[in-house]
């Protein structure tokens, strides 16, 4: 993780590099940038990107769909040498996992890849302006393209930040809801073991076997037995979703337990530790796999 930055004067206007993609993106990185304030600058490749991040200070650097992933990474392994605290998106048009993992450990703030939603993308640009300066919140320990373990800082912006990195790691056949399931367990995760605390991290690893694929999830808090959320929405009959939210209500806690609810429903399997902050999330992507569990086999 990069280390602690000295934020620029507030009162001076911020200033973001884009790198040509041509039409609709380039016209929605404008309107989002110019919409916050930024002043907005152009550069027709990523040489020439460099040659401007050089001499420069720039706030936020977005480099052009157009380029290949690999040619991204190595432009922002270059402006980290003269820039160590650049927020850097980076859009893709081909790439693979390695090319994810590469951003990732050279600190990019985000990684998207065609096709992707325009809608995310701003509000990933979003999220890049209103961060005051720049540290990054996830390391690579380790990283294969079967295994990535890491830790993220327990805040929001590294949530979604983290979330769009493994969307481009997660291979085409495995659903999305595994994402959204591990967005569930992490935002958990984060709150109740991390407090939101952005001293603390949450470790994840991310498994790709043949059958199947894995996310393990470890807050830092004492942990918790499912078994003791008596009034939360995992533990409340089908017929009954809200059961829960005036026991709660009355001891002055907000509803809780949608998201276990719904990582639930989207994963095959979620397993806890004796401790109860660590849990395995699994989902069959082999066909027959994924039939024998749901016949309890």
């Amino acid at each position: 993780m990069t280390g602690p930055c000295s934020c620029a004067d507030p009162l001076q206007q911020k200033s973001a590099l884009v790198v040509a993609s041509g039409g609709e993106i380039d016209e929605l990185l404008t309107s989002v940038l110019t919409a916050g304030g930024w002043g907005v600058q152009r550069a027709a490749d990523n040489q020439h990107a460099l040659a401007l991040a050089t001499t420069e200070p720039f706030d936020l650097i977005v480099t052009g769909r157009k380029m290949l992933g690999p040619d991204d990474v190595e432009l922002l392994h270059k402006i980290r040498s003269a820039r160590a605290h650049v927020r850097l998106i980076i859009l893709a048009d081909r790439f693979t996992p390695g090319d994810v993992v590469s951003a990732m450990r050279e600190g990019a703030f985000s990684y998207f890849s065609a096709p992707f939603d325009a809608s995310e993308l701003a509000e990933m640009v979003r999220a890049a302006m209103a961060s005051p300066c720049w540290d990054d919140g996830i390391e690579v320990f380790s990283a294969t393209p079967a295994w990535v373990r890491l830790a993220a800082r327990c805040d929001i912006s590294t949530a979604d930040r983290l979330v769009q990195f493994l969307r481009g790691v997660r291979d085409p056949d495995i659903p999305e809801g595994i994402i959204f399931a591990f967005k569930e367990v992490l935002l958990n995760a984060m709150e109740y073991g991390g407090h939101f605390d952005a001293s603390q991290h949450v470790e994840i690893s991310f498994l790709r076997a043949r059958r199947a694929v894995a996310c393990r999830v470890k807050d830092p808090g004492q942990g918790f037995s499912l078994e003791e959320l008596r009034h939360a929405a995992i533990h409340n009959p089908a017929e009954d979703l809200l059961g829960h939210v005036a026991a709660r209500e009355a001891a002055g806690l907000r509803p809780g337990g949608f998201g276990l609810l719904l990582a639930k429903k989207l994963v095959d399997e979620l397993i806890y530790s004796e401790q109860g902050n660590e849990v395995l999330l699994v989902k069959y992507v082999d066909p027959v796999m994924k039939t024998n569990v749901e016949n309890g086999n």
